[in-house]
């Protein structure tokens, strides 16, 4: 009986550790960004464009930006760098430097304190040669 007793116990003890852990992920912080992949189009080369990745933080807990990280050097990122509280809103504005005439795809990782701790967004594009200078 006692094993029994004792059995019993520790189950009760696991279901109510795991629904804990449960409740309290659902009060992490969560982004709900309003687009997580940008379009720049055909873009001149030689000309920097710049897009806003806007996001909510739709979670209980403040949002905390830890990275954000662009996957090369021609890319450049500046982020809220606040805790985003409930309900409120932050942003990260991504630059990409269009110096090579090519189709690009980049990544930006982005690391924070959310349910979903790691975000990836991107930006595509096609960066559209110069027109040769004429010489007379």
């Amino acid at each position: 009986m006692k094993k029994i007793m004792m059995i019993c116990a520790v189950f009760l003890g696991l279901a109510f550790t795991a629904n804990t852990a449960m409740a309290q992920d659902d009060t992490k912080a969560e982004f709900k960004f309003t687009e997580e992949k940008h379009d720049f189009g055909k873009i001149p080369q030689g000309t920097p464009v710049t897009t806003v990745f806007e996001f909510m933080n739709v979670g209980q807990e403040p949002l905390i930006l830890t990275d954000v990280r662009p996957t090369c050097g021609c890319t450049i990122a500046d982020y809220t760098k606040t805790p985003v509280l409930k309900g409120a809103k932050g942003s990260i504005k991504i630059t990409y430097n269009a110096l090579n005439a090519s189709a690009f795809n980049k990544t930006i990782v982005v690391t924070s304190n959310a349910k979903t701790p790691t975000k990836y967004l991107t930006i595509v594009g096609e960066v559209i040669a110069k027109p040769a200078a004429s010489s007379k």
